[in-house]
């Protein structure tokens, strides 16, 4: 009996390490990334159908498309150095988006404005480096000529980890890439040959190139627990012969396409970074079926970034998209406000009011939300665009954006703006009021870069008027120092004398005042911002004074002789 106990206890025991083997086996050779993809998708569920869409696919399905199973790698650690693990999952974050794709600051304009981002309730930066990074090897061409270097890659991050900012780096994978095939190395993976905004996806060679872009800035942000890959307006997709074949050839459309690119994109980021997760902007979902993202399967791997910019805006109106997502299998959303850049592309002030709605209606849409989709907020990103893309000129500055930045921070933290939370703003910033609708703070301000604030502000409010009066106004200049009298050098003293003086002592002034602009300017920005913004929104008025100074310190001297021929 003794020996028949044992034997069937011995027996049990190897069938439990069986079991438990097979287990382990199953785990290890399990697949890491399998999107399925169906390449005949129907008719119904095109681009630009409707929201709400599902798909009936009563065709046949064909082969599916499967990631080949790929080594997980950690992101690697340096000998001696601790990988700590942050579980954010459950924090709500707020993240300010630095768009340095124009007027990228020095870094030690950061080291200021990293403290002051902490104290206002930000928890993580959004940074879109674009030509900013300092790229290597075959991507060196994508460098700007004051592209950050590796060692100021590293003290941004150094200086977030210090003020408990999370560093989030967004790298564009799709669309809005025109720094990239502007250069004629690149320029045969443009979707449409003519025009440098988006990939064709078609192209082996451009996949290869955004896994080495991706690999590059991921490999200098270790510490990072989220890529962002930008993916939206993804212009001119299925124009391109390759995709019109594509479509052809697969019975597939612009958004079967777009997914099929995505997924290829997060493959490599989930295979070869293990958990580094994932964000990307939703535009270009939202007309894509729900039957379309389901099948798709990128749910389990991204979350989508819900952007909306408009000053007022109801929870109804975002309802659609978020019940879409949900229903596509995603799990959790952020959402993405504006506190510059989005009131025009050569805006140079920005509307507190404006922005100032646009996150109480956020607000609004946060509150419905556990109504509206069973959907996890994750965090929402507060967009501070700098460009509009990378052919169009300076938006908002971040120092005058700054107090805009920091209404709409202290609006998300305290849940709406009162006098309380008007009051915070003030004393942080250093001013002694402010009046939204005239998009006006009055006092010193003590806030990094708030003597640039101040300087836009005249700038932007006096310089094109007092020349303008002095031009166009002066009736003494309209009647003896017209643009004829000029191009004959043709004058008299004494009736130039009447306001020379005075256009002598405007001229000084905003020289000096512009001198000033300028060295202020240069302490935040590089040489290539401090000329665009001049050139862009001081010479094209004070250009106009310089010219007619000259003009009349050249005919002066002439002393009333007869009129050019």
């Amino acid at each position: 009996m003794g020996f028949q106990r044992s034997h069937r206890l011995n027996l049990l025991r190897l069938i439990v390490l069986l079991l438990v083997a097979l287990a382990g086996i199953k785990f290890l050779f399990r697949d890491s990334f399998t999107l399925e993809l169906p390449k005949h998708v129907s008719k119904d569920s095109g681009f630009w159908g409707d929201a709400g869409d599902t798909i009936e696919d009563t065709g046949p399905q064909s082969q599916v498309l499967v990631l080949p199973v790929a080594k997980i790698t950690a992101a690697r650690q340096e000998p001696g150095q601790q990988q700590v693990t942050r579980d954010i999952s459950a924090t709500k974050m707020r993240l300010v988006h630095l768009d340095l794709k124009g007027a990228a600051p020095r870094v030690s304009y950061l080291e200021q404005v990293f403290p002051l981002l902490s104290l206002l309730g930000a928890n993580g930066i959004l940074v879109e480096y674009e030509d900013m990074f300092p790229f290597k090897g075959e991507l060196e061409v994508l460098r700007s000529p004051y592209a950050y270097s590796e060692e100021d890659i590293e003290r941004i991050q150094q200086l977030a980890e210090l003020h408990k900012l999370e560093v989030v780096p967004l790298v564009q994978t799709f669309g809005h890439v025109e720094f990239i095939l502007k250069h004629e190395k690149y320029q045969r993976l443009r979707e449409v040959e003519r025009f440098p905004n988006s990939f064709n996806p078609h192209i082996p060679d451009t996949l290869a190139l955004i896994k080495s872009i991706l690999s590059q800035v991921i490999e200098k942000h270790k510490r990072s627990t989220w890529i962002h890959i930008g993916a939206d307006e993804v212009f001119h997709l299925g124009e391109g012969m390759d995709s019109k074949n594509w479509m052809s050839h697969n019975k597939g459309d612009t958004g079967t396409m777009y997914l099929s690119h995505i997924k290829e994109v997060l493959g490599f980021i989930t295979t070869q970074y293990w958990g580094l997760r994932a964000l990307m902007w939703d535009d270009m979902l939202r007309k894509i079926s729900v039957g379309a993202l389901q099948e798709s399967g990128i749910a389990k791997h991204v979350s989508p970034v819900v952007w909306f910019y408009a000053p007022d805006f109801e929870a109804k109106q975002i309802a659609p998209f978020l019940t879409k997502y949900a229903e596509s299998g995603f799990e959790a959303v952020w959402f993405a406000s504006a506190f510059k850049g989005t009131t025009g592309p050569a805006q140079t002030w920005p509307p507190l009011s404006f922005h100032l709605r646009n996150h109480l209606s956020w607000l609004r849409v946060m509150e419905a939300l556990p109504q509206l989709a069973p959907l996890r907020l994750q965090g929402i990103v507060l967009t501070g665009w700098q460009r509009y893309d990378h052919y169009s000129v300076l938006c908002e500055l971040l120092p005058v954006g700054i107090p805009s930045l920091a209404i709409c921070l202290q609006t998300l933290v305290t849940g709406g703006f009162t006098e309380e939370t008007k009051k915070k703003v003030l004393d942080v910033l250093g001013f002694e009021s402010m009046q939204l609708e005239q998009s006006t703070c009055e006092g010193r301000g003590v806030f990094p870069g708030a003597e640039i604030y101040h300087m836009v502000e005249q700038v932007n409010g006096h310089l094109r008027e007092s020349i303008h009066k002095a031009l166009e106004e002066e009736s003494a200049i309209k009647g003896w120092f017209s643009p004829y009298h000029r191009k004959h050098q043709f004058g008299n003293p004494r009736n130039m004398e009447s306001f020379g003086s005075k256009v002598l002592k405007l001229h000084e002034d905003w020289e000096s005042f512009i001198r000033d602009l300028r060295t202020h300017l240069e302490r935040v920005y590089y040489p290539d911002t401090v000329e665009e913004w001049m050139e862009e929104n001081v010479n094209p008025y004070l250009d106009q004074l310089r010219d007619l100074v000259q003009d009349y310190r050249a005919i002066i001297r002439l002393n009333a002789r007869p009129k050019a021929t």
